[in-house]
């Protein structure tokens, strides 16, 4: 099982190499996300444990999904299966959730799937905005009650529920009850076609 120092090392070594894939500095990430370069440089030394909305918003900065950060770099040789005990976990250190990466790292698939447990009346707010890869996502409840808002849009979703939903725009997950909730988060990248309700955005 992997250390606390471990994942953030793995995060230190993605945000890197999405930052020079992107031919940005460490200036330029800052100004697009609101993240100060102080705290970039300190997550990118693995000096610092990022929160899940910081992350959010470098992810979104760097045009891709916050899932993405904890997988890795896709490899033709990496496996298509990953046993539970190597998968990747990790906590929130603000909100406490935890998230596993369900998906097998590495291995080349247009999904990518997590599941998320949310405790007792946790709140995590993402104020991120448009991608420039335009993915979808859908929040399966397998226990508990989980509160979702995206945009305007407000839903309270129960076991056995499912919300297709972008990540295009502020999304909040709250878990109103006295109980851990736990759900399924699946990714994908999408076409750029406008959500519905959504103007497109001309070129």
């Amino acid at each position: 099982m992997e250390t606390e120092s471990d994942i953030n090392g793995h995060l230190a070594a993605r945000l890197r190499g999405l930052r020079a894939q992107n031919g940005l500095t460490l200036d330029e990430l800052s100004e697009r996300t609101g993240v100060s370069r102080s705290m970039i440089s300190l997550i990118e030394r693995g000096e610092s444990s990022p929160t899940a909305v910081i992350l959010n918003r470098l992810a979104a900065g760097l045009g891709v999904s916050l899932a993405s950060l904890f997988a890795e770099a896709g490899r033709a040789e990496a496996s298509p299966l990953v046993r539970h005990a190597d998968q990747r976990v990790w906590r929130d250190p603000e909100s406490g959730y935890l998230r596993r990466a369900l998906s097998p790292p590495g291995h080349p698939s247009p999904i990518e799937i997590a599941e998320v447990i949310l405790p007792p009346g946790a709140r995590v707010a993402y104020d991120s905005g448009p991608r420039t890869a335009r993915i979808g996502q859908q929040v399966w409840v397998l226990e508990g009650e989980v509160e979702v808002t995206t945009g305007r849009d407000s839903h309270r979703l129960a076991a056995g529920d499912c919300l297709c939903m972008g990540i295009d725009r502020p999304n909040m997950f709250h878990n109103p009850a006295d109980r851990p909730a736990r759900y399924l988060v699946a990714l994908a990248a999408t076409s750029l076609r406008p959500w519905p309700g959504e103007r497109p955005v001309p070129d």
